[in-house]
């Protein structure tokens, strides 16, 4: 985990990691692991969290992600296109005003 992730994580607990934490001693090791547990459990349950979220959204129907840049339809039209008419791969993607790359990919 990320120090800045930690600070952001604790600070949740108004504790300050600015203040200098001996880190030789063994009192400031066992705060230091301490502080560092606390954010790790906070991770983990974001995680979790974020997870069920997610599953709850699935349940309902929702699906996340980018919607596609083509349709069905227009798919077909972009294979038709380079199978029948032979047709450059930048040509039609301009016509679809999508990228040569997301033509590739369908072609």
């Amino acid at each position: 985990m990320r120090p800045s992730s930690c600070r952001r994580l604790l600070s949740r607990y108004e504790i300050v990691l600015g203040e200098d934490i001996d880190t030789t001693s063994p009192a400031g090791r066992l705060i230091f692991h301490v502080f560092a547990s606390i954010a790790q459990f906070e991770r983990e349950r974001i995680v979790e969290r974020t997870k069920e979220g997610l599953e709850a959204a699935r349940k309902r129907g929702r699906v996340g992600g980018r919607p596609p840049a083509l349709t069905p339809a227009q798919k077909a039209e972009v294979r038709r296109m380079r199978d029948v008419e032979q047709r450059p791969i930048p040509e039609i993607a301009s016509l679809f005003e999508v990228s040569d790359k997301t033509i590739r990919r369908v072609i």
